[in-house]
């Protein structure tokens, strides 16, 4: 496997620039408390982005999930900050030039979590129910599994999202299980989907920390923070998607799983507007760094391509 190492002294006073949800300000604190327990200066900057004020209109129609992104990429660029810390399923696939992504950390559960005070899972739904997600992807995975349900819009941080659950706007939500997880809302999960009834969305459950290229102080800071297994899968997802177009608002699920060396990776797309069919493909390969293992996603994506999807 590619070797993290690197030849720059650490950093030892880090600014993390971050979107001011819940969520964002936990994946912020908790890679600032792992940052100070090895000796840096952490301190956060609190920033609302473009993608949290647009709260009427889906993001595929606005710009995408980048929107939550830009505005913590111009504080790294103006020096204001030094790392951004995002989910990473709301990551571009082609970062702009003169960033980069110099970790991947330990992944959370990948996986779509259920949530509905009524009905504990998606099949005991009636017909005709309503389900909120605003995800493409999600989208065309619950249309294969439920074509009767309606799914509409919903948009907004996780707390946002579960009121307006609560208030009675929807049947039942699908969220990710990673964030209801670290925010500790672990209760309001009435199931867990498995990968293959809702496949997750490239990069789902795994934080990246997102640098100025070529800081390697940096560099040499958060490589105890990387995860390498991780890193190959999410790498291979992302692929994926990059070879398919490249945006995170493509109605597109992946995942990868790393066993005794061998990535496996699936991958589905589904037309949001036409048949409740998905096009699906997988394959897998034995994996030494990040450049195989993003091979692997482009020889899936081909195979999507070849099968319809577009």
């Amino acid at each position: 496997m590619e070797s993290l190492t690197v030849s720059a002294a650490p950093a030892t006073s880090v600014v993390i620039a971050t979107r001011e949800s819940r969520l964002a300000l936990w994946q912020a604190e908790h890679v600032k408390a792992l940052l100070q327990a090895r000796g840096a200066q952490v301190s956060l900057l609190g920033m609302t982005t473009q993608g949290d004020q647009i709260l009427d209109r889906s993001l595929s129609k606005v710009g995408g999930k980048g929107l939550f992104v830009k505005e913590l990429e111009v504080a790294l660029d103006e020096g204001r900050a030094d790392i951004a810390v995002h989910s990473l399923k709301d990551v571009p696939m082609d970062l702009p030039e003169g960033f980069e992504l110099a970790c991947v950390m330990e992944r959370e559960d990948p996986r779509d979590a259920w949530v509905s005070p009524q009905y504990a899972r998606l099949e005991d739904l009636p017909q005709g129910a309503v389900v909120g997600t605003s995800s493409l992807r999600r989208t065309v995975l619950l249309r294969a599994l439920r074509p009767d349900l309606k799914i509409e819009p919903l948009r907004g941080n996780l707390d946002t999202r579960l009121r307006k659950l609560d208030e009675g706007l929807y049947a039942g939500i699908v969220l990710a299980a990673a964030g209801l997880k670290r925010l500790e809302l672990s209760s309001r999960i009435r199931h867990i989907f498995e990968t293959e009834q809702m496949l997750p969305a490239a990069g789902q459950g795994a934080l990246g920390i997102e640098i100025r290229a070529g800081r390697e102080d940096l560099k040499a800071l958060l490589a105890p923070l990387a995860n390498m297994d991780t890193w190959l899968r999410v790498a291979a997802e992302r692929a994926v998607s990059r070879a398919m177009g490249g945006s995170c608002s493509m109605p597109l699920a992946a995942h990868a799983v790393l066993e005794a060396g061998v990535l496996h990776l699936r991958a589905a797309w589904g037309d949001p507007q036409g048949a409740a069919t998905l096009v699906q493909a997988q394959a897998q390969t034995a994996v030494l760094d990040l450049a195989s293992a993003e091979q692997l996603g482009v020889q899936v994506a081909q195979v999507l391509r070849e099968s319809g999807a577009h």
